[in-house]
Order: C-alpha cells, then structure tokens, then sequence
C-alpha cells in the first residue's frame, strides 16, 4: 500500500532543554504528522552516542540514548523539579545542540533522579533487569568502568578488566555497584519512555521506521564483552576496519574504524547474536532500515592503522543466509535494505532475493558525482518494492543541493520535471512532487525539504567530525500550513 512519511531523529525534535527527546513536543509531532497524513515516521539510530555524536558509533548496539529520556517526565514522577532542569545551562540555541553542554549537564539531573527513584522497589524495574540481562549487565559494567576510568576507551583499561577476567570482573562488579545500578536505571527509563511514545504513535496509525547502523563501534559494550564475534588481533585489538573506497564524493574513501565481523563464527553460531539484534529491533520500531545493506554480500576490509581507506579490498559476506536464519526464528521481519554506495550485480541479487524493499534517492537521479550513474534513481526506472527519498541525513538539503551542482545537472533536472519552474523554492517543492508521484511504495521525505532550509539545517558530511547531528526543527516552523501542504502531496498521489 502506497504511503509517505517524515525523516526526523528524536535529536532534531524542538523542546525544551538542549536536545530532542521523548517530550510532550514528540507527542506534538505524532499528531502533527497524523495531521499530514504521514503513516511514517523515519528516525535515526537512537544508541548512546560517543565521541562525534554520531548516532552510527554507540557505546552498544542494545542500549538507548540517555539523552532522548524526558527531563518533563521524571519531574511529573517527582525525581526532579522543575527549577533544577531550568536552572541547567543547555546552550543558547533552540535549533542546534550543544553536545558538549548536554553532557555535563544531562548526567548530573539524571544521577540526581536515580538518588531518588528508590528504583529496586519497582517491580517493573527489577522485571526489565531480568528480561534485558544478556545485554544489559555487559552494557551496565562498561559504562560504569568507562566513567572510572574517566571516560577512556577500553583498550586503554588496565589488562585484566580489558580482558574481563574473573577475578577483575568480581572487583568492579562489588566497587561500582550503585554506578552499575545508575545505568540499568537510565535504560529503564529510556525503554519506559520509548515503548510510551511508539504505543501512542501506533494508537494514532503511525508507524516508525528504526535505523540500525551495520557495525558497531570498537569502544561499544560489543566488542568488549564479546570480542569473538569481531575480526580481532591476539592482543584484543582490530586486525581490520570497515570503511568504503573512494568515490565522486570523496578521492580517498571513508575510514569508519569500526571492527569488522566474523562471519565464520556467526555463521556457525547460527546467526545468534545478529538474531537477537533483530529481534530487538522487531520490539523498538515497525520496520528496520539497516545501513549499509550491500556489507552483506561484500563488505570493504581496510587494514588496521591504515591512513584512509585507499588501502581496503573487499571481502565476502554471508549472503542471503543471515537473513534465512533471522525469517527462520523471528518470521518475516520488516526492513528496509540501504542499499546505496558503490552497487554491483551481486548486491542488487541479495536486495531482490531478500524481498527487502530498497532505497532511491531523488538527489542522485542528478548528480555526476554518485558511483552508480543516474539510471538507478530516474524514476521512471523504479519498481513498486523501493522506498523513494529526495536525500538522506547523509545528503544536502534539497535547497543546499541546487545550489552547489553543476548548472547542466540543474538544468536536467529543469527538463526532466517537463515545465518551467522559476526559482529554488519552487524547484525544490517540484522535486518533492516527483518522489511523491513515483511508483515507490513508500516516499520518506526529511522534514528539511518539506520546509526549504538551505544546509545550515543539513543534518551530517560524511567524513567530518564536529558540526554534525547538531540540527533541530522550531514547535513553529511545524504549522499548520505545512501540515495541509503535505496532505495535499498524500492524497494527490495516493498515499492516504
């Protein structure tokens, strides 16, 4: 069934204190977009981010950010007051976050609502503790042994809790204890907040798209507590990392470091901890879109300490026998394969053989600069199984992106919509028009180019650390004009 919806990470929510979060404004939003006649809502990967705030590098691949809990929620339970929340300094900006701020301020409100939860009298906590123990407890220690030892990376550990052994494990486990606790706690609240919102999300007929990243960080609960499961050396560092050659975008690749996997193990674990991943996902969203899809068939091996991802080869991965082995436990889950970058064959025969839908992006229809030549993103060449986006948090605003293209691209783009059209403003709303009258099943356009913001509101540059996911929408630039605008797009095309 042909439907539409909005791409906006919980970060990017407008609010009150420094970032987006599961507040009464995501309740606004859930409405606004029922209003719209959205049936999506697409977010990015909701871990706890590490240094650069990437939500594609977190401390685990199980465990939500800390952040997204609602500051407004914990002072309706009494945790909290509202002077204590008001009087934290978040930063001047209502559409940008001050990540360096939130940190200090953030921990220091949630410790404080921790001290006072009495948490280990609720039965509800002590229940999620239970249920969550296969990653919760790793999660939990690392974190707490990562704040002792000031924040530093695991492999700067002293050896014996590096290598978790047993008797190091017990020491930590008896001298952090209420740190421990601190940080089960933090996850039961974000996962009570959370399931809260999606309930009321689902209750309005909207359904959420989650966003997994492939790989996991190096520095992540993962690789600490299961290091058997990564590609990695005798003295329990990466022997390779994940990364992706060069292309139109960038002459020497991306360096990502993430380690990579075993797929030997995992394969002969049967899937086991990709499973439980997935099963996760199948609890926290409606479908799952998995980044870097093509990792699947062939993943790009860059060895480790390499200056940059000139250096890489590519490598076989599982195949089409991961996701047998996921239908096979959990039945048909639903996800979307991000299937963008450099494409062969090979890739294109794992995405139809899944059955998964894939992605377009509208930009790349136009630009000379994408490794896979425009044909794959005209869309006259889609199918009906595709999810159509104009641009990804990857990608320019729609408006950034006519202006820094060559003029030929621009005038291509002039021809191919097959009238005159005067103007960026106008270009860009002619360009959201043609992802929603596509054949595309389903049409996800970021809230930036329903809105028209030039790349001041570009969510992130690949390769650049430090001006990225800062981005928030304004409560009034959410209107009811724009609602109705949108409404329009969805019952013009038919997808209402």
């Amino acid at each position: 069934m042909r439907a539409s919806g909005v791409l906006l990470p919980v970060s990017g929510l407008p609010g009150e204190y420094g970032i987006g979060c599961f507040s009464k404004e995501a309740y606004k939003f859930v409405d606004f977009l029922k209003k719209a006649g959205q049936k999506y809502w697409q977010i990015l990967p909701v871990g706890p981010t590490s240094y650069g705030d990437s939500p594609y590098q977190s401390f685990s691949t199980f465990a939500g950010n800390p952040y997204f809990i609602s500051l407004e929620d914990l002072i309706e339970q009494g945790l909290l007051t509202k002077n204590e929340c008001d009087q934290a300094d978040f930063g001047e900006s209502d559409d940008s976050i001050d990540y360096h701020k939130l940190y200090l301020e953030r921990f220091q409100l949630l410790r404080k609502a921790y001290e006072r939860s009495n948490i280990t009298q609720k039965e509800d906590f002590l229940r999620f503790r239970e249920e969550n123990a296969y990653w919760l407890k790793d999660y939990a220690i690392f974190m707490a042994v990562k704040t002792f030892f000031g924040g530093k990376s695991f492999e700067e550990w002293p050896e014996d809790i590096r290598r978790r052994w047993a008797y190091a494990m017990d020491y930590y486990q008896r001298e952090l204890y209420f740190e421990i606790e601190f940080y089960e706690y933090i996850q039961y609240e974000f996962y009570r907040g959370w399931f809260q919102l999606k309930k009321y999300a689902n209750d309005k007929g909207i359904k959420i798209i989650g966003d997994i990243p492939i790989y996991v960080a190096y520095d992540s609960a993962d690789v600490w507590a299961h290091p058997e499961l990564f590609q990695m050396g005798a003295k329990g560092t990466p022997v390779a990392v994940a990364g992706c050659p060069p292309d139109g975008f960038s002459a020497t690749g991306q360096l990502w470091g993430n380690p990579l996997y075993r797929w030997d193990y995992h394969r002969d674990t049967g899937y086991d901890w990709w499973i439980r991943r997935m099963e996760k996902c199948t609890h926290l969203y409606d479908v799952t879109r998995i980044d870097h899809f093509r990792g699947f068939d062939q993943y790009f091996s860059i060895p480790a300490g390499a200056k940059d991802a000139t250096e890489g080869h590519w490598e076989q991965g599982p195949g089409i026998g991961l996701f047998h082995a996921i239908r096979a436990r959990l039945g048909d889950v639903r996800i979307i394969a991000e299937d963008l970058g450099y494409i062969t064959d090979s890739v294109r025969r794992l995405v139809w053989e899944s059955g998964f839908p894939n992605m377009k992006i509208l930009e790349f229809a136009f630009d000379s600069r994408d490794s896979s030549g425009p044909g794959e993103y005209l869309p006259h060449n889609y199918n009906k199984n595709c999810v159509v986006y104009t641009g990804t948090h990857d990608n320019e605003t729609l408006f950034g992106w006519i202006d820094n293209i060559l003029p030929e691209e621009v005038e291509m783009v002039r021809k191919y919509i097959g009238r005159e059209v005067e103007g960026k403003r106008v270009l860009v709303s002619e360009l959201v028009r043609l992802a929603q009258a596509s054949v595309a099943d389903y049409c996800i356009i970021p809230i930036q180019d329903y809105l028209c913001l030039d790349n001041t509101a570009r969510m992130n540059t690949p390769s650049t650390v430090g001006t990225n996911w800062k981005w928030r929408v304004l409560a009034g630039q959410l209107s009811d004009k724009l609602a109705e605008r949108m409404k329009g797009y969805a019952v013009t095309y038919g997808r209402i």
